[in-house]
This record gives C-alpha cells, structure tokens and sequence, in this order.
C-alpha cells in the first residue's frame, strides 16, 4: 500500500493534507505528464460538510489507470508515497498525481 499525501483541501475526503477514504482511483489512462491524471475518488466539499469524526487512511490502497507511469504494476501504485494536489479543485479533473512519472 501506498502513503498518500493530499493538498486537495475542497475534497470531502482530505483532512490535514490527509485522505479519510481507504482507497482511491488515479485516472489517466493514456497521461504523459502530471496534468493529465486524476484523482478519480474526488468529491467535492459542499458547504457545511465535515471530515471532524473521519480518520486519515495512511497507507492507502491505490488503484491506477496511468499506463506509462514507471509506479504502475498491474493497475497498483508501486510507490511507497505519492503525493495528490489541486488545491481548489471543483471536480476530479482539477486535481492531479503529482508523483506521476514516465517509464
């Protein structure tokens, strides 16, 4: 399993840089670089929305569509720690792998 650092502080998942859910799904099935993966569990924090009972998941289970990412081994991360960001993000697409990196 993989540590998981989390800067994406609008997901309903994250509290203190951390995420609350035991497994998440990166996409980005034919990505290149970084921007073009996503954290596909991404939910958005709607208004009055609390993480203050949730208990971060480290290590967490990472399932992974990115092909070319060298951390990849049969659709798992391989990493010991990967790092998710897009800080404000609205929707999975703005929030990225950030630890993503070519074979």
């Amino acid at each position: 399993m993989t540590r998981l650092d989390c800067s994406v502080v609008n997901c309903a998942y994250n509290k203190e840089d951390s995420c609350c859910k035991d497994n998440i799904h990166v996409g980005g099935k034919n990505a290149k670089v970084t921007d073009e993966t996503c954290c596909e569990s991404f939910r958005e924090k709607k208004d009055g929305m609390t993480n203050s009972n949730a208990i971060p998941s480290k290590p967490t289970e990472v399932a992974c569509e990115a092909e070319c990412c060298c951390y990849n081994h049969s659709c798992k991360c391989a990493a010991d720690q990967i790092q998710v960001s897009g800080s404000n993000a609205c929707h999975c697409g703005q929030t990225e792998c950030a630890t993503f990196k070519m074979k």
